[in-house]
């Protein structure tokens, strides 16, 4: 596949959405690529993707083991980095599974030089979309982006957590989802905020082609994947940062 050409949607309200997002922290921005874009960015994760797996349990991680090593490892040990994973949510600790290609790391170290994840990356760090991202959120400190293309599976989950790594120049969460098929609520993968008493305050379904945008640190999650559910739920995840 050609490299897409990487346009924006331009009907977006940035003023609403700027007005929503200073008033509770977070926004989803619907239809946040041009229609073209979204849909070959959802090729690429489908089919020019080489996923590997993120994961942590508890004390275990994080861990990632890239495609080469998920294809050289027996089913068996597969199955060892889920039980680790699913013993370390039966109690306190954090833990968290799911098919990533970290694509920052990937630019950095060149593993496919002017590959199309390159290409996307570079385009998330251009001046289009990080002004877009500037004057919804009202941060026009923002410097760069991390970005990874995320994968969440059947059995695949992100435990809560808050995104403190202020220390990083963390300000910004976002997730463009990809997802290219209608999305059930019954097959998990929603990403939930939460209040101090660990109760549901807003929870978002994986819409194609919509952008959503969260200051932190803020609780959240990604809850379980069902073992009947699609593998569907594509997306390219990071932070926005000052520094």
């Amino acid at each position: 596949m050609e490299h897409p050409i990487f346009k924006i949607n331009d009907r977006i309200d940035r003023i609403a959405l700027a007005a929503e997002f200073a008033r509770v922290g977070r926004v989803q921005v619907p239809n946040a690529l041009a229609e073209q874009t979204a849909s070959e960015l959802t090729l690429m994760l489908q089919h020019q993707t080489n996923w590997g797996v993120a994961w942590q349990a508890g004390p275990q991680g994080p861990h990632y083991q890239d495609a080469a090593g998920v294809k050289a490892q027996l089913p068996d040990d597969l199955g060892t980095i889920q039980s680790a994973t699913f013993r370390a949510l039966r109690g306190t600790d954090y833990g968290f599974q799911f098919g990533s290609y970290p694509m920052l790391k990937a630019y950095l170290e060149r593993w496919n030089s002017d590959g199309i994840h390159d290409y996307v990356f570079e385009h998330i760090n251009d001046v289009p979309f990080m002004d877009l991202i500037r004057q919804v959120t009202g941060m026009p400190d923002l410097k760069k982006a991390d970005a990874q293309a995320t994968l969440y599976a059947p059995n695949h989950f992100l435990a809560q957590h808050d995104d403190s790594h202020v220390g990083q120049g963390w300000r910004v969460a976002y997730v463009l989802n990809l997802c290219p098929v209608e999305w059930r609520p019954d097959w998990g993968g929603y990403l939930n905020f939460f209040n101090d008493e660990g109760d549901i305050v807003a929870g978002w379904r994986p819409r194609f082609n919509t952008l959503n945008l969260f200051r932190v640190p803020q609780l959240h999650n990604v809850s379980f994947v069902p073992p009947f559910a699609p593998i569907a739920r594509f997306a390219i995840t990071g932070w926005f940062r000052d520094r």
